[in-house]
């Protein structure tokens, strides 16, 4: 059986996703993943703290260890690039996340190279094999702690809520091309056709969460805690975030946010990207 090593990469959604990604390429090939997750500036928190644990055939994910650190880690200059001594030394290949974009747009045969090499490793935060929807669900269950939160934020939902994701903070793209004055063209009408409408607000910016209730009042249900992806704390609120998301009956979404595509996928509901052609 030919083995992936694997590492995914980036903030939560896109761990997520390509984490979908690999097992169904390890699912396609027959092929044992072993998925080694690393904390960073990105995603400051071990799984085991965020969601149970995935329990399928030849699949495993561990929080990485003091020497996987220094051994299976993506090779860069805040470790030297040590760890890439030891992968050539390991692995008949590897693929790295800066080289995903270009091969996706080549149509590059993952399959093919898979099975042509024995134990390969590869880091990404893309979405580089299609995967099944429902997938999100069976593999990322967040802790009991978690889903009473998630409960406890969604029990004072009507059957008209929506949901809004702004991002903000490091995103550029997203805060040109997703202003808040067209979230707000959005809002308005959805409350014009439904005037009990509520919106569950989930954003990384205080600013933005200030001038929502600003405008909307009651109507906005959001977390009471200051966005903080450095601890533990921060990344499970960003979780229930992204599940409570996934409760309402659509989502308008922030450009270039696979949180907002993840939340979307997890609750099968309709996603609208808001964006300006102008911006």
């Amino acid at each position: 059986m030919n083995q992936i090593t694997f590492v995914p990469v980036g903030g939560l959604a896109n761990r997520m996703r390509s984490i979908a990604s690999v097992i169904t390429l390890a699912q396609q090939t027959k092929s044992y993943v072993n998925i080694i997750w690393f904390q960073d500036w990105a995603l400051h928190a071990p799984f085991h703290k965020l969601f149970e644990p995935i329990n399928q055939p030849h699949i495993t994910l561990k929080d990485a260890s003091f020497l996987q650190y220094l051994s299976t880690d993506r090779p860069r200059i805040k470790n030297l690039y040590l760890p890439r001594f030891y992968q050539i030394l390991t692995f008949n290949d590897a693929i790295y996340e800066r080289s995903f974009y270009q091969l996706i747009q080549q149509e590059f045969n993952f399959k093919k190279w898979i099975e042509q090499n024995k134990h390969v490793y590869m880091a990404s935060y893309s979405t580089f094999i299609p995967y099944r929807q429902a997938m999100l669900k069976e593999l990322f269950v967040p802790t009991n702690n978690i889903q009473q939160k998630i409960k406890h934020r969604c029990k004072n939902f009507n059957e008209s809520v929506i949901g809004v994701h702004i991002r903000r903070t490091d995103n550029i793209a997203s805060i040109q091309k997703s202003p808040l004055n067209l979230f707000y063209n959005k809002i308005d009408i959805e409350i014009d056709k439904q005037t009990k409408t509520q919106i569950y607000l989930a954003t990384d910016s205080e600013e933005v969460k200030y001038s929502m209730k600003k405008r909307y009042g009651n109507r906005i249900i959001s977390s009471d805690n200051v966005a903080d992806r450095s601890t533990v704390n921060g990344i499970i609120d960003g979780i229930t975030d992204m599940y409570t998301l996934a409760c309402t009956t659509k989502i308008y979404g922030s450009f270039q946010s696979s949180f907002s595509e993840i939340a979307s996928q997890i609750g099968n509901i309709p996603l609208e990207i808001i964006q300006s052609d102008l911006a």
